[in-house]
C-alpha cells in the first residue's frame, strides 16, 4: 500500500514539459543527444514528492564530487546509494546492474582484441574488472602453446597495499590447466601502477621457478586507474 502511495506522488518525467523529457529527446534525437544525468533520469523513471527523476539523477552523479563523476557512480554501493534521498533499493539496484551491464559490454569489445603477445590489450581486457578494486587483487591467465588463452583465475587478495603471491598455486593451478606460458597480472588501489621492489622480486622469483618446470612467465602487468605498467616492456622480464 505504502508503495503505491509513494508512486502516486512522485514527480514522473511525463510531467516535466516535453522539451525537459529525456525519453522524448531520446526518441527525437538519440541517445547521444542525452547528457549523463538525462540518461540516468530514464534509468531511475520517477522521482519523489518534492523532485524529479532528473534531479535524482543529478544528486547521484554529484555525490562524489569528483570531476570524472559518471565514473565514480560505478564505485558507489547499495548502501552509499540508498543514502540519497530518494534513491530506494529498487533505484539502487537499478543504478548497480546498469553500471555492471556497462563494464561487461566494455570487456566483451576488449575481449575481441584480445592477444596475449600485447599488454595493451590484456590490460584493456581486465581493466574495469580490477581499476575500482580497493585491495589488491592478483590474477594468473594460463596460455597454451600457441599463444591462446586457456583459462584465468584469482590467485590471491590482499590487503589494501599487499598481495600475497603464491609460486606454487601458480604453478599448480598452471599444471593443472596445461599451461605453458603464464601471465600475471594485478592492482595496484592507489590508481599508480608503478612496480615496487616487492613487485620485482616476486616477478623474477617466480618466473625463476617457472624456468626450473618449463612454464614461462610471458609478462607481469600492473593496473593503476586508467593506465597500467608492463614489467616486460620494463625490461624486468
Amino acid at each position: 500500500m505504502y508503495k503505491h502511495l509513494e508512486e502516486s506522488t512522485s514527480l514522473t518525467m511525463k510531467q516535466m514539459p516535453k522539451s525537459e523529457q529525456p525519453y522524448e529527446k531520446f526518441l527525437e534525437s538519440g541517445a547521444e543527444s542525452l547528457s549523463d544525468a538525462e540518461l540516468l533520469a530514464i534509468i531511475i523513471r520517477t522521482g519523489t514528492k518534492n523532485e524529479r527523476s532528473i534531479d535524482l539523477a543529478r544528486k547521484v552523479l554529484n555525490i562524489s564530487n569528483t570531476q570524472d563523476n559518471l565514473l565514480a557512480v560505478t564505485k558507489l554501493s547499495l548502501k552509499e546509494l540508498q543514502r540519497i534521498k530518494g534513491i530506494g533499493q529498487v533505484k539502487a539496484v537499478q543504478i548497480k546492474c546498469i553500471a555492471e551491464l556497462s563494464r561487461r559490454i566494455s570487456k566483451t569489445n576488449a575481449k575481441s582484441k584480445l592477444c596475449m603477445n600485447n599488454p595493451h590489450t590484456i590490460a584493456d581486457y581486465y581493466m574495469e574488472d580490477l581499476r575500482f578494486v580497493n585491495q589488491e587483487v592478483t590474477l594468473l591467465i594460463m596460455v597454451d602453446t600457441k599463444n591462446q588463452f586457456l583459462n584465468d583465475k584469482v590467485i590471491s587478495k590482499g590487503t589494501v597495499n599487499s598481495s600475497l603471491i603464491s609460486p606454487r598455486e601458480i604453478f599448480l593451478e598452471s599444471l593443472n590447466n596445461q599451461a605453458v606460458h603464464i601471465i600475471l597480472i594485478h592492482n595496484h588501489p592507489s590508481g599508480d601502477p608503478t612496480p615496487s621492489k616487492e613487485d620485482v622480486l616476486a616477478t623474477r622469483r617466480i618466473k625463476e621457478a617457472g624456468e626450473l618446470i618449463g612454464i614461462m612467465l610471458l609478462d607481469h602487468i600492473i593496473i593503476g586507474d586508467r593506465k597500467f605498467v608492463s614489467l616486460k616492456e620494463l625490461g624486468i622480464l
